[in-house]
C-alpha cells in the first residue's frame, strides 16, 4: 500500500475513532434551552390559566406570557459531540451537571423543591396583586412543616392554623419558636389550633373557622444547641376575599411570580394592561411586590421572542446579562417592583416605547 494511501487511511480511522468516542463517552454536563411560554391571560389545556370567582372580572387582550427554561433530565448524560454542539450553538447553554442537579439532593427532592417554589410563587403573586389594588388580604400563622420523628409528628399537621401557644396569641411565625424555646426540654407546651381541613373548608365557604383544638406536646432537646423544640416550622398563610386559582401544571420554580401577579391585576381592573400588545417576562415576586432575579434569562428572552413577544419585563438584577445578547425585535424593559411593571405597561399600551426604562449592558 502506498505511503500516502496508508497515511490517509490511518487519518480516516483516527477520525472515525474520535467521532465514535465523542458519541459514546459521556461528559458531566447538562443543557439548558428555551422552554415553552404561557399566556397568563389565556388558556392552557382548554381552561383559563387564571380563574377568579366571587369578584367582578374584566375582558383582557394581548399577552402577558410567563417564560420557562427546558433542561435535560437528571439521568441524561450528554456525550462530547452534544456538549460541543451546545457550546457552539447560539440559543442553548451547556452547564456542569451539578449546577442543575446537586449531588446532595435526589431527583425527587429537587422536583419537590421546585414544586413548592412554584406554589409559593403563586401565593406571593396573589398577595402582591391584591395589595397593588388595595384589596385587603388576611394573614394567619400556620404549621408549615413537621419534622419526622419529632414530638409534633402525628399531632400537628402542615396547614394547621396556630391560634395560641401556652395561652398567648400568635401574631407572627417567630412567636411560636420564642414561646417553645422558653421551656426546658421535657416540659409540656400547649397549642390551640384550627385543623388544616377545617381552615380550608371555612375559607372556601367564606365563614369563620370552628372546632378549635388544644394539643399538648412534650418538648425534646435540639441536638445542636440543647434548646427545647417540638419539631415544627411555623409560617404565614393568607386568606383572600374571593377565589383565585392558577391552573398550570408541569411547571416548577419561582420565576413566574411577576407575570401571574400582572395577569391577576389585569383581570380585576377595567383597564387593558397590554393594549393588545405581546408582552412576556419573568421574575420572582414577594408579597410586597418586589421583583427578584431568576436563572436562565438568556433562554427566556429567546423563547419569548420566538413566540412573538415585542417586550420583555426583565428583573433589574438580570438586566446586564439579558442585554448582552438581545433577540432582534425584542425590547427589554427593566422592572424592580410590580409598580414599575404597571407603569411600563401603561407606556406600552399608549405607544410610548421611548419612555420605557430599558436594560443596558454593564
Amino acid at each position: 500500500m502506498p505511503r500516502r494511501t496508508a497515511t490517509m487511511l490511518a487519518s480516516l480511522l483516527t477520525l472515525i475513532a474520535l467521532i465514535c468516542a465523542g458519541v459514546l463517552i459521556p461528559v458531566p454536563y447538562s443543557e439548558m434551552s428555551p422552554g415553552p411560554t404561557y399566556n397568563t391571560l389565556g388558556e392552557h389545556d382548554g381552561e383559563p390559566v387564571l380563574q377568579i370567582s366571587g369578584r367582578k372580572t374584566y375582558p383582557t387582550s394581548g399577552h402577558l406570557n410567563m417564560t420557562t427554561v427546558r433542561v435535560t433530565g437528571s439521568q441524561y448524560r450528554m456525550n462530547l459531540v452534544e456538549a460541543l454542539a451546545g457550546w457552539l450553538g447560539h440559543d442553548n447553554l451547556v452547564v456542569p451537571h451539578s449546577t442543575l442537579y446537586p449531588d446532595d439532593k435526589t431527583p425527587d427532592e429537587l422536583n419537590q423543591e421546585t414544586a413548592e417554589e412554584f406554589s409559593q410563587s403563586q401565593e406571593s403573586a396573589k398577595v402582591a396583586a391584591l395589595k397593588q389594588l388595595d384589596i385587603p388580604v388576611g394573614t394567619r400563622i400556620v404549621v408549615a412543616s413537621v419534622v419526622k420523628g419529632s414530638p409534633a409528628e402525628g399531632k400537628l399537621h402542615a396547614g394547621d392554623v396556630i391560634k395560641s401557644v401556652d395561652g398567648k396569641a400568635i401574631e407572627r411565625p417567630g412567636d411560636v419558636a420564642k414561646l417553645v424555646t422558653g421551656h426546658k426540654p421535657g416540659e409540656k407546651v400547649s397549642f390551640v389550633i384550627v385543623p388544616a381541613k377545617e381552615a380550608a373548608a371555612a375559607e372556601k365557604e367564606k365563614r369563620q373557622p370552628k372546632g378549635e383544638q388544644t394539643v399538648t406536646l412534650t418538648t425534646s432537646e435540639a441536638p445542636e444547641d440543647k434548646r427545647a423544640i417540638v419539631g415544627i416550622q411555623a409560617g404565614t398563610d393568607h386568606t383572600f376575599p374571593f377565589t383565585i386559582d392558577i391552573k398550570l401544571t408541569d411547571v416548577g420554580g419561582p420565576s413566574a411570580g411577576l407575570m401571574f401577579a400582572l395577569g391577576i391585576v389585569d383581570k380585576l381592573t377595567p383597564d387593558d394592561l397590554t393594549g393588545g400588545k405581546f408582552v412576556a417576562g419573568t421574575g420572582t415576586i414577594d408579597e410586597n411586590g418586589k421583583v427578584g432575579p431568576i436563572g436562565g434569562i438568556e433562554m427566556k428572552t429567546v423563547g419569548a421572542r420566538s413566540k412573538g413577544a415585542q417586550y420583555f419585563l426583565t428583573p433589574q438584577a438580570n438586566c446586564s446579562a439579558a442585554a448582552k445578547d438581545v433577540p432582534s425585535g425584542l425590547t427589554l424593559v427593566k422592572v424592580d417592583t410590580i409598580g414599575d411593571a404597571m407603569k411600563s405597561l401603561e407606556k406600552i399600551r399608549k405607544g410610548d416605547a421611548a419612555g420605557l426604562p430599558r436594560c443596558a449592558k454593564s
